[in-house]
C-alpha cells in the first residue's frame, strides 16, 4: 500500500513559523517521523511539499494508479484553491485532510475549506499527530471492506 503525503504552501517553514502554533519542529523532522510511523504500519509513503499551487496540482494528477490514498495538509490553500480540490475530485483517490492547528478556531477565513468536500475525512488540531492519525485512519479505511456512510 503506497499513500502520498503532501504539504502545500508555507510548510517548508515548519520550526521558524509561528512557533507558538506549530511547534520547532521541521518539516524534515516530521517526514522523517513519518517514514519510521509509515514502517510500523506496514506502508510506503512518499512525502511532497510545495508552495505552488501548480505543482501540487501537478503531484496529485502523478498519484492516479500511482497511489492508494492521499494525505494532504495543503496550508492556506484549503481555504482558496478550486484547482486542488478538482484535482483530487478528478483522480478519485481517498484523501484525508489534514491540519495541525484547529482551524475551526483561528480567523474566520480560515474555517472554510474547498478541499474538505472531496476528501473523505479532515483532521486538525493535533499538531504533528494530525499525520499520523490521518495516515492511521486512510489506512484502516483501505484495509476494510467497509464503505464510508454519509
Amino acid at each position: 500500500m503506497k499513500i502520498l503525503v503532501i504539504n502545500g504552501v508555507n510548510m517548508n517553514m515548519l520550526g521558524i513559523r509561528e512557533p507558538d502554533k506549530y511547534g520547532s519542529m521541521t518539516l524534515k523532522d516530521l517526514e522523517k517521523d513519518l517514514y519510521a510511523y509509515s514502517f510500523e504500519l506496514g506502508i510506503d509513503i512518499e512525502t511532497y511539499q510545495s508552495n505552488h499551487e501548480g505543482e501540487i496540482v501537478e503531484k496529485i494528477h502523478s498519484a492516479y494508479n500511482n497511489a492508494d490514498g492521499i494525505v494532504i495538509n495543503p496550508g492556506a490553500y484549503t481555504h482558496t484553491s478550486v484547482a486542488i480540490r478538482d484535482a483530487l475530485s478528478a483522480v478519485n483517490i481517498p484523501t484525508v485532510e489534514i491540519h495541525m492547528t484547529n482551524i475551526h478556531s483561528r480567523e474566520d477565513f480560515r474555517h472554510k475549506s474547498l478541499i474538505a468536500p472531496v476528501c473523505m475525512a479532515q483532521i486538525s488540531g493535533f499538531g504533528f499527530d494530525s499525520y499520523k492519525l490521518g495516515l492511521k485512519g486512510l489506512v484502516n479505511f483501505l484495509k476494510s471492506d467497509s464503505k464510508i456512510k454519509e
